[in-house]
């Protein structure tokens, strides 16, 4: 029993620190000490280590010598590579669903646009960060456009691609927040785009909105060049 209990601590405190990890209530390059982890998630040193070494495997934190645990520092030079290779395969994922995807993937992908469109994307007492339920519908949605293609190999690299690049999705909206942008509107053209099978329209959208994403972050990192260009996405 007592085993039980403690994975059950344990998932409890990784799944509270990877929600804030993601929402940017711990932000980038922030020391994660476990007498302050303890107290704020009311556990114990020991399930918050086990919840730690799950997320630095996962690599949400990382460790520094004489820091230990923080959460993963934003890199320009990861995002551009990260984002590169994720434009240049999802438009091809994104292009070989819309040839192969048959009608239950077409209504599979409208069901999740309509589901991340009556989802919450604010909440009044936490107006700065994306709420855990729209960021899960967002998820869902964009893995519902991948899922159509009928190339398993090429299919499985871009949801590798994109669980990599999780945290950096999530800190686009909640720290590289952009009060002008329509995440809606862009959402719902990708939409109107697969729904009349134009994949040219599609893939390009889906080019524009992943760099865009990325671009959002470009200031906030450590390692940014300050140089014009965006993040070197190919075109």
């Amino acid at each position: 029993m007592a085993r039980t209990d403690g994975t059950t601590r344990t998932d409890g405190v990784y799944q509270l620190l990877r929600a804030d990890i993601l929402g940017g209530r711990l932000e980038p390059g922030q020391r994660l000490k476990f007498p302050e982890l303890c107290v704020h998630y009311g556990t114990s040193v020991g399930a918050a280590r086990e919840a730690l070494t799950k997320l630095a495997a996962e690599g949400f934190v990382v460790t520094r010598p004489r820091q230990g645990y923080i959460v993963r520092p934003l890199s320009y030079e990861d995002l551009a590579d990260l984002t590169q290779a994720r434009v240049e395969v999802e438009s091809v994922v994104l292009r070989l669903a819309l040839q192969g995807g048959d009608m239950q993937w077409e209504a599979g992908v409208v069901a999740a646009r309509h589901v991340l469109q009556r989802t919450a994307f604010r909440k009044l007492d936490d107006p700065d960060h994306p709420t855990d339920e729209w960021s899960a519908a967002h998820t869902a949605f964009h893995e519902a456009l991948l899922s159509g293609c009928r190339n398993h190999h090429l299919l499985a690299t871009a949801r590798a691609l994109r669980q990599e690049a999780e945290l950096y999705l999530q800190w686009s909206v909640s720290i590289g927040d952009e009060s002008h942008r329509d995440l809606a509107s862009e959402h719902g053209a990708i939409l109107d785009a697969v729904v009349a099978r134009d994949a040219e329209r599609a893939v390009e959208l889906i080019r524009d909105h992943i760099a865009h994403s990325a671009q959002l972050l470009i200031s906030c990192a450590s390692d940014e060049p300050n140089r014009a260009g965006g993040v070197g996405v190919a075109e």
